[in-house]
């Protein structure tokens, strides 16, 4: 008799070798990778539902997925977080394995999910390939002033790539805000869902206004134009964290399977 259990998988990866999370022809991915280990583990083959994309070359420090596991009463099997880390590369770990009810949706489920992009002013060798590396002097205050403005917005078409299939470019950003750090400046945003590129191109039109190209009220017209060739140029993926998925049952659950 077999029985099916759904299970929530919490990890953590550096993007730096992958293309990205979801699995493509002629590139090696983070799903490709878990995938196989987990088709190996679980000796039937897996398919995973992530909680979103992530671009080449983007990290996170926290990521969602989840499967249906298939058990037969006859047929002993292993779900571990120790024997699952022993199949993956050292830049793919696994935090955390959660039963989950039936309906619960990695992607679907998520109601907030954060970011952060971080930049350092001076060469560091241990920030090469997890930082961005600018030059550049900037206003932070300006800064803020105008990623204020952007959270007055909901329709974010112009930090959007082209062509992406989403049925509309709303989204609500709960947080926008740049931080001085010892190194640098981490900019942290957060929002029920992003677009196709949107927090590099976020960070790119951001540092126009920090360099002063442009005034923070020109985000507006940017804004309003709904047009992606209006604003900044799109940041490199290495400073890009994907950090926090929130959903409305983990917490509960997580704090139950702790006691």
């Amino acid at each position: 008799m077999a029985n099916t259990q759904r299970y929530f998988i919490e990890l953590a990866y550096d993007g730096t070798n992958y293309h990205g999370w979801q699995i493509q022809p002629n590139a090696v991915t983070v799903q490709e990778l878990l995938e196989k280990a987990l088709t190996i583990l679980l000796r039937q083959p897996m398919a995973i539902i992530g909680c979103g994309r992530t671009d080449a070359g983007v990290h996170a420090k926290e990521y969602f997925m989840h499967l249906d596991v298939e058990t037969m009463d006859h047929r002993p099997w292993t779900m571990d977080k120790r024997s699952l880390n022993a199949l993956l590369p050292y830049d793919i770990a696994i935090k955390n394995i959660i039963p989950i009810h039936a309906d619960a949706h990695a992607r679907f489920d998520a109601t907030l999910r954060s970011y952060e992009y971080h930049i350092h002013f001076e060469k560091d060798p241990f920030l090469n390939g997890y930082s961005w590396l600018l030059r550049d002097k900037l206003n932070l205050d300006l800064m803020n002033r105008a990623a204020a403005i952007i959270m007055e917005y909901t329709d974010f078409s112009c930090f959007s790539k082209s062509n992406t299939q989403v049925k509309t470019n709303n989204c609500k950003i709960a947080k926008a805000e740049w931080v001085e750090t010892a190194n640098g400046i981490v900019f942290h945003i957060s929002a029920d869902r992003f677009l196709r590129n949107m927090v590099r191109a976020i960070v790119g039109t951001l540092l126009m206004v920090g360099k002063g190209d442009m005034q923070p009220e020109a985000i507006r017209q940017i804004i309003e134009s709904k047009n992606r060739s209006n604003a900044g140029t799109s940041v490199p993926a290495c400073g890009l964290y994907l950090t926090e998925i929130k959903y409305p049952y983990l917490d509960e659950i997580n704090n139950s399977l702790n006691q």
